[in-house]
């Protein structure tokens, strides 16, 4: 069984800006991801463009030079890569961390490879695993996916998108460029208002234009496997359909926050029990970082306002030590 000062859960932006701080400040670490380095942002939409400008997802104050102002996902698993690869951070990929548990004062953390103990915890595992499900009938048939990779897939088929976010938007609009047949299935009254300013207006046109269909105020009845069955405000309706995308954002693992012990708001949104000066729990030594901090409110915390995380966090810890 081997001890280490510090495990951090999560090879992310937050997880390595953990880990380079861990490093400077000469804590003995482990990050420990579950997939490759930032394994979150390797699975995103190969086209992928970032909200945020380079600058703002820099960590440690290591650059980030992008052909344009705001980076596309090749250039973020560069950076990122780069800056894991030349600092040398002590990371164990594709492990996967099963149990957390503390006795006295010590935390044992059972992988899928091997057990450790640790003086301090670091949870940084973000939001992208778990998909939020609209939990219908046909929702597991396998044309149907909560994650949307390379509009090629989709060319010259019909597919339904459900969901008016930036994932929901940038797959219609790439899909429909690529000679996809795409229909928009939209809980509320218009596309979100957080889709991205440079984006919003393509898709609306597209829908005015009749280019992309789109239906409001609906919902989803039942999936089937020549069609999809929809509410809609003018009553119930059938769509031919060969595909469904069903981007209705993503979840921490709450369970898994649970298990260890740390507390979540009684309320829907689930906000884990944390101190803002420190980053640390209900359970003494173990912290939070990065977007899991805000629950189901996932777009409260980004990699440019949470990369302070890093510092607060190793500045608690290394008091204690």
């Amino acid at each position: 069984m081997k001890h280490i000062d510090l495990i951090i859960v999560g090879g992310g932006p937050i997880g390595i800006a953990c880990g380079l701080e861990a490093k400077k400040k000469g804590v003995n670490y482990i990050i420990i991801e579950k997939g490759p380095i930032v394994n979150s942002l390797f699975n995103y939409p190969i086209n992928m463009q970032f909200f945020s400008s380079s600058e703002k997802l820099e960590i440690d104050n290591i650059p980030f030079i992008s052909n344009e102002a705001k980076p596309k996902r090749n250039e973020a698993l560069e950076y990122y890569r780069r800056i894991v690869t030349t600092n040398d951070l002590n990371i164990n990929l594709f492990e996967k961390v099963n149990t957390i548990k503390k006795q006295n004062e010590i935390f044992e953390i059972e992988t899928d490879k091997q057990i450790y103990t640790a003086s301090f915890i670091i949870a940084a595992t973000g939001f992208y695993d778990i998909p939020n499900t609209i939990n219908v009938p046909g929702e597991n048939l396998p044309k149907v996916s909560h994650y949307y990779k390379d509009p090629h897939f989709y060319a010259k088929q019909k597919l339904a998108v459900i969901g008016a976010s930036n994932s929901a938007v940038d797959a219609a609009l790439e899909c429909y460029r690529k000679g996809t047949e795409v229909t928009m299935i939209v809980r509320g009254p218009e596309i979100g208002k957080r889709v991205k300013y440079w984006v919003r207006p393509d898709i609306l046109n597209r829908i005015e234009e009749g280019s992309i269909k789109a239906f409001y105020n609906a919902s989803v009845k039942e999936i089937q496997q020549d069609e999809i069955i929809i509410n809609t405000p003018e009553g119930e309706t059938s769509i031919s359909n060969d595909y469904v995308l069903a981007l209705t954002g993503y979840k921490p693992n709450f369970e898994f926050l649970q298990k260890i012990g740390i507390q979540l708001s009684d309320d829907q949104k689930l906000y884990p029990q944390y101190n803002e000066e420190t980053m640390e729990t209900n359970v003494e030594n173990l912290y939070l970082a990065g977007v899991i901090c805000g629950g189901m409110d996932t777009h409260i915390w980004f990699i440019e306002n949470s990369r302070i995380h890093a510092k607060t966090i190793l500045k608690s810890i290394t008091k204690k030590l």
